[in-house]
């Protein structure tokens, strides 16, 4: 058991949770929830297509590179792939909205508001 994968893995996540994290102050009201129901959504259906494609052999993986721990018949180090759409996705989300300090101070409006011109 190396975990070949899981340092690829770890490395191609790092750069995610970062921003992830750097964006974090720019998210709407919900966010938190509605992203953690994206991963787990997209975690199970990969675990679940993963699984079927390995069981009709379209693909395996070297027993000697990964953990060896699975769900179903996909090992967990697919599943960075999904997490980590979704955190990126989530970042690009919360990048295109206004900081909290522009926000609050009127420099620029709060997509997910409108302009002040649509708020009248």
């Amino acid at each position: 058991m190396s975990g070949t994968y899981l340092i690829v893995d770890a490395i191609f996540l790092a750069p995610c949770v970062l921003l992830q994290a750097l964006t974090w102050r720019r998210r709407p009201a919900g966010h938190g929830p509605a992203l953690a129901l994206a991963v787990l959504g997209l975690v199970l259906l990969t675990a679940v297509f993963d699984s079927l494609m390995i069981a009709a052999g379209l693909f395996t993986y070297a027993p000697d590179r990964i953990s060896g721990i699975r769900i179903g018949l996909a090992p967990i180090e697919d599943l960075a792939y999904p997490v980590a759409a979704a955190l990126l996705g989530s970042a690009a989300w919360n990048l295109r909205r206004a900081s909290p300090a522009e926000r609050h101070d009127g420099r620029r409006p709060d997509p997910a508001h409108g302009t002040p011109e649509e708020r009248r």
